[in-house]
């Protein structure tokens, strides 16, 4: 407001927000391991043997002061942690950055946590930077897309010889929460982001060129919904929650597809396997009676509909899915307790999930 001391603002800090989620990643040796916030930073489970069943006494991978966290892998399998990190001085004031630590093998330590700033000079636009998004290219190169404090997307990469590049202005207003964001075996990245408008979406031009012109798309979606995967060679698919209820599948080259069910908030894990000989894409999200639901549909054959069932499993934030070493699907979720748990699919057609272990 006119008249309004800049100075008093400049201290006000946002609340402290607590790191949720789980995330499931494939080491090299084939064992998985689960991750989810625990006191002191992430709580990191490991299966005994590839293929499980039986997991590992639980370890501490050092993560403070962490409010959002973003979990990706490279060819060598190693698992990059991208979080934004908000610490508060003793005058009471926050600072904002974005911070990646690497885990170079299964159960080890992870690396020391390294600031990457912020795209800010002002710390005051700086508290208001987003939910960072961590991909890796064809090329090798770690990605990490992010909201700015104004409301524009930002991207910042790491070289092959493990420099960074400075930040990078995609352009764009009025973003809202985390962007989807995929990388192709084109070699090239997309994104796409919800806007107070509709939706912003941008692809690289070329494998680790630029970004061209954004493109604005009349597209609605609940923000904080999106997902993406690369349903063919080249192009992906984008995965969001109706304002009116519903899941949509989107393609730039096509129209809005509804999916059908019931999503209760949050966005959407999203991932493809073969059933019964069939490409299929399973989608898994936290539903409206706050239960792990799971719908799976051929890939790209959405007008023959997705088959939606309900696991029955207590779920706080997005659930989480990979396959393991025998190329069996698994879901970890965060149960109602605060406990993470997960399934693993059986033997037999279509596709159907085991009972639920406590980690």
């Amino acid at each position: 407001m006119p008249g309004q001391d800049a100075r008093a603002t400049s201290k006000v800090a946002p609340e402290t927000k607590a790191l949720r989620g789980i995330w499931l990643t494939r080491g090299k040796d084939g064992r998985l391991t689960a991750y989810a916030p625990g006191d002191g930073g992430l709580r990191r489970w490991t299966e005994r043997r590839p293929g499980g069943p039986d997991w590992g006494a639980s370890g501490v991978v050092p993560a403070p002061d962490l409010t959002h966290l973003s979990v990706t892998q490279d060819a060598h399998a190693y698992v990059h942690f991208v979080g934004r990190r908000e610490r508060r001085a003793a005058d009471g004031d926050v600072t904002v950055d974005i911070v990646h630590a690497t885990q170079y093998q299964t159960g080890r330590p992870a690396s020391s946590w390294h600031s990457l700033g912020t795209p800010h000079k002002e710390a005051a636009v700086g508290r208001r930077l987003g939910a960072p998004v961590a991909v890796v290219s064809e090329s090798g190169e770690l990605h990490i897309a992010v909201r700015n404090g104004g409301g524009g997307m930002m991207m910042r990469r790491e070289r092959p010889d493990g420099k960074w590049r400075g930040w990078e202005d995609l352009r764009g207003r009025h973003i809202k929460e985390e962007p989807a964001v995929v990388a192709l075996s084109s070699g090239c990245l997309a994104l796409l982001a919800a806007t107070d408008e509709g939706s912003l979406h941008w692809q690289q031009t070329e494998p680790g060129g630029g970004w061209g012109e954004v493109n604005a798309l009349r597209l609605a979606m609940v923000p904080g919904s999106l997902a993406a995967l690369e349903t063919a060679q080249g192009r992906a698919t984008y995965y969001w929650t109706d304002p009116a209820g519903g899941v949509v599948a989107y393609r730039t080259d096509g129209w809005p597809m509804a999916l059908g069910g019931a999503p209760g908030g949050g966005a959407h894990a999203v991932i493809r396997t073969v059933l019964d000989g069939f490409d299929c894409t399973v989608l898994a999200h936290r539903g409206l009676e706050g239960t792990a639901v799971v719908g799976v549909g051929v890939t790209e054959n959405e007008a023959n509909g997705l088959w939606w069932s309900d696991t029955g499993a207590s779920c706080q934030g997005v659930p989480a899915l990979t396959r393991d070493a025998q190329g069996r699907l698994v879901m970890a979720v965060v149960g109602s307790d605060g406990a993470p748990r997960v399934a693993r699919q059986t033997d037999g057609p279509g596709l159907n999930f085991d009972v639920w272990r406590a980690l």
